[in-house]
């Protein structure tokens, strides 16, 4: 967690997922820049801690049944489910949890917790808007 607390603040260059850092995260993930990355940088930040695994940039694959936990602790990723897409559209990672309410820090989001943000920031959210959490610290 403390690589990834080390990123808030990093936002894109003009608005329109780039940036020297962003292209970082998503080359990760053998993406080029543009593109959405916040799974990119939830593989980039596991892959800085010596993990080899994640390494996607598409949030829905963060999520695979045999990673599926309920046992929240720091370093789950968070999935958010978008009606619009039928599917995860938003992913992030677990700081931790003070009652009903996920501290989590995430990337390609805004102050608003928009999933079409420009950097990397810290949010909270309430438990019941996250859909999955995945443990890939194991």
């Amino acid at each position: 967690m403390e690589i990834a607390r080390k990123e808030i603040g990093v936002v894109e260059r003009t608005g329109k997922n780039d940036g020297a850092r962003i292209a970082e995260y998503l080359g990760y993930c053998n993406i080029k820049s543009p593109a959405a990355y916040c799974a990119a940088w939830v593989s980039w930040v596991f892959g800085q801690a010596g993990y080899s695994e994640p390494r996607t940039a598409w949030s829905p694959s963060l999520f695979p049944k045999a990673r599926l936990v309920k046992e929240l602790k720091p370093g789950i990723v968070y999935g958010l489910y978008y009606i619009s897409l039928d599917r995860i559209g938003h992913c992030g990672l677990l700081e931790n949890v003070k009652n009903d309410w996920i501290n989590g820090i995430e990337a390609n989001t805004n102050e608003a917790g928009s999933r079409e943000g420009q950097g990397v920031y810290r949010k909270i959210r309430h438990k019941r808007t996250i859909h999955c959490f995945a443990d890939w610290l194991k």
